[in-house]
């Protein structure tokens, strides 16, 4: 079986052989395990380790693009050594912490809806997207499977307000809010739309909406401001392509939405954190209309356990989840430098092994 239909029979349920694994790494965890391994920088780690992996295809910006000045967002701070403003207008200052970085929003001090109007969000309308579909249908060629990414809304949203002032902007300046969602989701749309004529196998996108216990806010929140915009993009895209699948990500414990998430057409549920919320009850209740992505704890079994304790693991997730083969198993965030690096080895050899 090519690597796509391997896919295909993941989402349609069937046995088939050999489980999805995959996991990304950070800079640093790269370097040593290129050196451990005795690998070059041309080598790919994805197709050494056996990951499953699609190819992204992607509108593409025009060649003059230029991103807006930011800069007197922050007149009013003298910016740290190595902090650097993203493209979505947000400074991020290095935390000490490996690669994390904390932010600074934008929008922080803005006092009325002129100032929520009129910062310049990111937009695709002056994009190509004729290529899309010959890029899609290249890589189908080859077997493999081609996955657009579509990205976020609430998390871009809080990012450029601020997350305190989004979340107080809920309850005193719902509109605001709105406004600032809509911009993300009519960008959203036109890419979902493009993607699904292009034929890609998924659509990638995702917000984290929830903490270790449950929502960040309450589920009326969520549906009203959340779900409902997700729902049109999700809904766009089927209508265009009944075969493109969803696949959404939300750290923290979802288990409150899930099935409503299924209801709008979510596909694939990533990452499925153990510490959050479990995994074995999440495949009893929704396995059947879902495939779980995830599911190896980055806060507990990878850093903290031993390499037998990382195989258990894996055996133990793969007879308990995988069970019908819809499944693709994988560390449910970046592996951090925390994380040994026989845990890492220990997370592939097991997932081949068992896998099977």
């Amino acid at each position: 079986m090519s690597e796509r239909e391997r896919f295909q029979a993941t989402l349609n349920h069937e046995k088939h052989e050999g489980i999805f694994y995959y996991a990304s790494f950070t800079p640093e965890v790269e370097r040593r395990l290129r050196e451990r391994l005795a690998l070059s920088k041309e080598a790919d780690l994805r197709d050494f380790f056996g990951f499953y992996y699609a190819e992204t295809v992607q509108p593409k910006p025009p060649a003059n693009a230029t991103s807006p000045d930011f800069s007197h967002y922050y007149k009013d701070m003298t910016l740290p050594p190595g902090a650097f403003i993203n493209p979505l207008g947000v400074l991020e200052i290095p935390s000490g912490l490996f690669h994390l970085t904390g932010y600074v929003s934008p929008l922080r001090h803005a006092e009325s809806f002129r100032e929520i109007g009129e910062f310049p969000y990111p937009h695709v309308d002056h994009h190509t997207f004729d290529h899309m579909a010959g890029e899609v249908a290249e890589i189908h060629s080859r077997g493999k499977t081609a996955v657009t990414i579509v990205g976020h809304m609430y998390e871009s949203s809080w990012e450029i307000r601020g997350y305190e002032p989004f979340l107080m902007d809920m309850r005193l300046e719902p509109s605001w809010c709105e406004f600032i969602l809509d911009r993300f989701k009519e960008m959203n749309l036109l890419i979902a739309e493009h993607a699904a004529r292009a034929g890609v196998d998924y659509i990638m996108c995702g917000d984290d909406v929830a903490n270790q216990q449950t929502l960040m806010f309450s589920i009326k929140d969520w549906r009203q401001f959340m779900k409902s915009r997700w729902a049109e993009v999700f809904h766009r895209a089927k209508s265009i392509n009944p075969d493109v699948k969803i696949w959404y990500h939300s750290d923290g414990n979802i288990m409150d939405i899930i099935p409503e998430l299924i209801e709008i057409g979510v596909d694939i549920l990533n990452p499925i954190q153990p510490e959050c919320l479990d995994p074995v009850e999440v495949k009893r209740r929704f396995g059947k209309r879902i495939v779980l992505d995830g599911a190896i704890g980055t806060q507990t079994t990878l850093p903290f356990g031993t390499v037998d304790e990382v195989r258990d693991t894996v055996k133990r997730n793969i007879e308990k989840l995988g069970y019908d083969c819809a499944l693709i198993l994988a560390p449910t965030h970046v592996v951090e430098p925390d994380v040994p690096l026989e845990n890492i080895l220990a997370f592939v050899e097991a997932a081949r092994e068992y896998g099977r």
